[in-house]
This record gives structure tokens, sequence and C-alpha cells, in this order.
């Protein structure tokens, strides 16, 4: 890996760890989440393994070693059903947004366009599973300033 690869593998690896983080939660999130719906939860974390994927075999061909996944992670809040479940859905994305928009500012070309479409991609599903959208999906800071979201629906 050279120096120039540094910066970009750095932010890879980070949105690896993420997406590590996000098929955990959504094994979470797919025990609790309501019947009606499971097949959302099963595509978001079928989404989530392809990118998981795809980001391991990039720090790989940058000659970086990727991070590996934990045994487990410890959640934001309880989520002891679908309404719980939802949120957790909904804040996995926004984490996934942030990581993204990092990767976004560290990268450029092909890399920097596939970091804007999983940006949009998550910023999307945290839409559907919040009810409602925040004013600069991946930048926190900006969205405090945001009208709160609708309470999600179970």
């Amino acid at each position: 890996m050279s120096e120039t690869d540094a910066p970009a593998v750095s932010a890879l690896q980070a949105a690896l760890a993420a997406e590590h983080a996000a098929v955990y939660g959504y094994g979470v999130v797919g025990a609790r989440i309501g019947e009606h719906r499971r097949a959302e939860a099963r595509t978001a974390y079928d989404a989530h393994r392809a990118r998981r994927d795809a980001l391991a075999r990039e720090v790989r061909d940058l000659g970086g070693r990727p991070v590996a996944a934990a045994a487990a992670y410890a959640l934001p809040f309880p989520v002891p059903d679908a309404v719980a479940a939802l949120r957790l859905a909904a804040e996995l994305e926004d984490r996934m947004a942030a990581v993204y928009s990092d990767l976004v500012r560290a990268a450029d070309g092909e890399r920097r366009r596939a970091a804007a479409g999983a940006l949009r991609e998550a910023a999307v599903r945290a839409v559907r599973w919040r009810g409602g959208s925040v004013a600069f999906p991946g930048l926190p800071e900006r969205a405090e300033t945001a009208a709160p979201p609708t309470t999600p629906a179970a």
C-alpha cells in the first residue's frame, strides 16, 4: 500500500467496520421487526453484506488487511419490540450515511461515486424506516438543526 492510498484505505476500513456493525444490527432488527417489514429488513441486511464484502475486496486490492468483524456490538438502546427495531434500523442507516459521507470526502473518481451511491442508499433506507427525512443525510452536525423526524410506525 502506498502512502497516497493510506487515507483512502483508512476511510474504506471505517466503512467496512460500520458495515460489519450494520450486518450485526440488522440481525437484531430482523428478529424483532414485525412480519410486514421483515422482507424489507432482509433486503437491507443483504445490501449491507454485499457492501461489506465489496469493501473488504477493495481494501485487499489496495494492499491492506480488512478489519475483522467483532463478535458482538453494543446496541445504542434496548430493542425489545418492533417499534424499537424500526428505530434501530433508522439509526443504523444514519450511521452508515455518516461513514459514507466521510468516504466521499476521502476518495476520488470511481471510489467517490460508489461512496456517494452508498450514502444515498443509506439515506433512502433511513427515510423508509423513520417515515421522514433529515435535511443533510450523512452530516449529523447539520441534521441536528433540521426538524425532528416523525415517529416510526410499527
